[in-house]
């Protein structure tokens, strides 16, 4: 366990550090990307903090602050009004894609070059196992239509790969 704690702080540095250039925290870069993967690219609110572990109230902050800079707007739910989505914008979509070569780089320098395609294959596979027993909700409203994606979209065709 104290290896993998080790392993996963000495990335998280990193990747902040990274992250700091582009004005993102490590959170907010978390929910633009689950946003962008997601259908519609947008998530309940329940979801996307069940998704990051987050709390209601914790989600909701995160979700403010990247309101407030562009990055994401709400749009209610059509079919439950006590619901709301968080959507990624344009804006959101952009910074993304000004994040995403640094980033890719880094886990590639840092992690994936490290390993050859079997031991990655395998870490991979074996960190979902974990994941999936630990975090069942991680990929929760991923896969479900979502509702009317049109609803107070700012949304163009760009796209983050998965």
């Amino acid at each position: 366990m104290g290896l993998l704690t080790e392993a996963f702080t000495g990335l998280t540095t990193r990747i902040s550090e990274q992250l700091s250039t582009h004005g993102v925290s490590i959170v907010e870069f978390e929910v633009l990307i689950r946003l962008a993967r997601s259908p519609e690219s947008q998530l309940r609110m329940t979801d996307l903090a069940a998704q990051t572990q987050l709390t209601t109230s914790g989600v909701t902050r995160v979700v403010d602050r990247l309101e407030r800079s562009g990055l994401v707007c709400r749009a209610a739910c059509p079919t439950d009004r006590r619901s709301s989505f968080a959507v990624i914008t344009d804006a959101g979509q952009a910074r993304l894609q000004g994040v995403l070569p640094g980033h890719v780089a880094l886990i590639e320098h840092w992690f994936t070059s490290r390993l050859t395609p079997d031991q990655l294959a395998q870490v991979l596979d074996s960190l979902r196992v974990v994941r999936d027993a630990v975090r069942p909700e991680a990929t929760s409203g991923a896969t479900r239509a979502n509702g009317n994606g049109s609803a107070a979209r700012q949304q163009g065709s760009s796209s983050v790969a998965r």
